[in-house]
């Protein structure tokens, strides 16, 4: 039996609503139509304050995983955590219409800000989510004022092929098991939030669509960036070089703070960023850091 034939919608929404009671007081949700599918949010910060958009990493991650980041963040901002369409969380996709390129994806992003009712944004994301916002920046540098990036995959450089073999067996033949075992070798047995990581045993068997891939943005479009770019790089990432990906950042983006969360590793992130690390965040989008 397959890990598709077992999955349980229940326990799914269950193990992601277990999470997302980590999430501030009084936070709200909201479903936009687009042409790609319904897409979910969870909202929180005052109404009056600049948005703010975040999107996940691919996977089980889901928009609940920046509960660590929602409070601070909203202090300074509307913050708009988006399930990505066709991917595990309460996003329905459409079933006619699918997201298959960039610019599938960049115009399902758009036609998500246009339900929003918000023009410009701060914009955020981590590992897949962080490839999905710089490719959306580039596109359409208009709507964009800052840029957060959270140890991007396909960005700045590749995936290690000990980490791609590490995957293969999860990917494969997904199982609980295979996703825990995984997800402790990545982040070295660091300690793990119990209630985060059931949540991603549940969304083993999720009827997600493939995602979208290509590749890596030319050199020449990230040197045409001119919005300012935060990139936070887990120090203990096992999934690329992060030495690497900091030096092709810097050689390439005009305005980029690179900072190494030491200590960090890649999935790990955005939950559980280390101690002292927590401001980095919120300090590169404070509405007075322009």
């Amino acid at each position: 039996m397959s890990a598709r034939d077992t999955y349980d919608t229940d326990d799914f929404l269950m193990a992601y609503d277990k999470v997302m009671a980590k999430w501030p007081t009084g936070h709200e949700t909201a479903t936009i139509p687009t042409p790609f599918g319904a897409t979910h949010v969870n909202v929180c910060g005052p109404a009056d304050k600049p948005p703010l958009v975040l999107l996940p990493g691919g996977g089980g991650a889901t928009s609940a995983s920046w509960y660590t980041q929602a409070a601070a963040l909203s202090r300074t901002h509307r913050v708009f955590a988006v399930d990505l369409i066709g991917a595990p969380g309460r996003s329905t996709p459409d079933r006619d219409r699918r997201t298959r390129t960039i610019a599938d994806l960049s115009a399902w992003l758009d036609a998500l800000l246009d339900g929003l009712g918000v023009a410009e944004i701060d914009l955020g994301g981590h590992s897949y989510g962080a490839w999905i916002a710089l490719h959306h920046a580039m596109r359409t540098p208009d709507r964009v004022r800052r840029l957060a990036l959270l140890d991007p995959t396909q960005c700045f450089a590749g995936f290690s092929p000990v980490y791609l073999l590490h995957a293969l067996p999860s990917l494969l033949r997904p199982t609980p098991r295979r996703v825990r075992a995984f997800l402790e070798w990545e982040t070295r047995g660091c300690a793990l939030d119990p209630d985060w990581l059931a949540l991603q045993e549940a969304a083993v068997g999720f009827p997600a669509l493939r995602p979208v891939t290509g590749p890596r943005p030319a050199p020449a479009a990230l040197r045409g960036l001119s919005l300012p770019v935060l990139l936070l790089l887990a120090g203990n990432s096992r999934t690329h070089n992060p030495s690497e990906v900091a030096d092709c950042a810097a050689a390439l983006l005009p305005r980029v703070t690179v900072t190494v969360l030491q200590g960090a590793s890649h999935h790990a992130l955005p939950h559980a960023i280390p101690s002292g690390a927590h401001r980095c965040l919120s300090d590169f989008l404070e509405p007075s850091g322009d």
